[in-house]
């Protein structure tokens, strides 16, 4: 199954989804949207009022200033994969439970993940950034770069956590400012590993005894 088939199948399931308590209060579940191949994977929290009305990613006002930071550093949307820890929204904006992140962790994000194979991944909150840096604390570890299985991995305060405490707002601006520097760094490395081209083996010239011929002009 290639990865286009894989995502089409994680949303698919994510739809109809009864695993955990977070189905008894969905209008639409959020699988999240991309490119298939997206060098970079964004991983928020969960779906929210706005999210759960659309079937989006990130279409409330903390996706109005995901939209703005990407502009920022000259992306766009459908440049990256946006999505979510879990697929459904929990009622009033709660944090979501341990056994609703496990059990949409295992059956859909490590999915969309080794699907999609992206180069970095940008954790938006604690939750997404417990699933790569365990016990860490995004407050000392935010806007920092961490490889983990093969991947860089960015971590940063949630757009929504600026937008509630004002105080988070130049942090997240300025995390945002450095991707552009890792992402060329991933880059390079990514071109370092690619094999040199071959040389080609020059070609024997072919032995020819006679004496050269030379040619006049009149």
């Amino acid at each position: 199954m290639d990865a286009e088939e894989v995502l089409k199948q994680v949303a698919g399931e994510v739809a109809v989804c009864t695993k955990c308590a977070l189905h008894n209060s969905r209008k639409k579940a959020v699988p999240g949207e991309g490119p298939i191949h997206a060098e970079i994977l964004f991983v928020g929290e969960g779906p929210g009022f706005y999210e759960n009305e659309q079937g989006r990613p990130f279409v409330g006002a903390a996706g109005q200033f995901l939209d703005e930071l990407l502009s920022s550093i000259h992306l766009k949307r459908s440049d990256v994969f946006i999505t979510n820890v879990v697929k459904c929204r929990p009622p009033g904006n709660r944090d979501p439970l341990p056994d609703e992140v496990s059990t949409c962790t295992s059956s859909y994000l490590q999915r969309q993940i080794e699907a999609i194979n992206p180069k970095m991944v940008v954790t938006l909150g604690r939750y997404s950034m417990g699933l790569f840096l365990k016990d860490a604390k995004i407050s000392q570890v935010h806007g920092r770069m961490y490889q983990v299985d093969g991947r860089m991995v960015v971590p940063m305060f949630h757009p929504a956590a600026a937008l509630h405490q004002p105080a988070l707002k130049d942090s997240v601006v300025a995390d945002f400012g450095r991707l552009p520097g890792w992402i060329a760094q991933m880059r390079r490395e990514e071109e370092a590993k690619k094999p040199a081209p071959e040389e080609p083996t020059p070609e024997t010239p072919a032995e020819d005894h006679d004496e050269p011929t030379q040619l006049s002009l009149f």
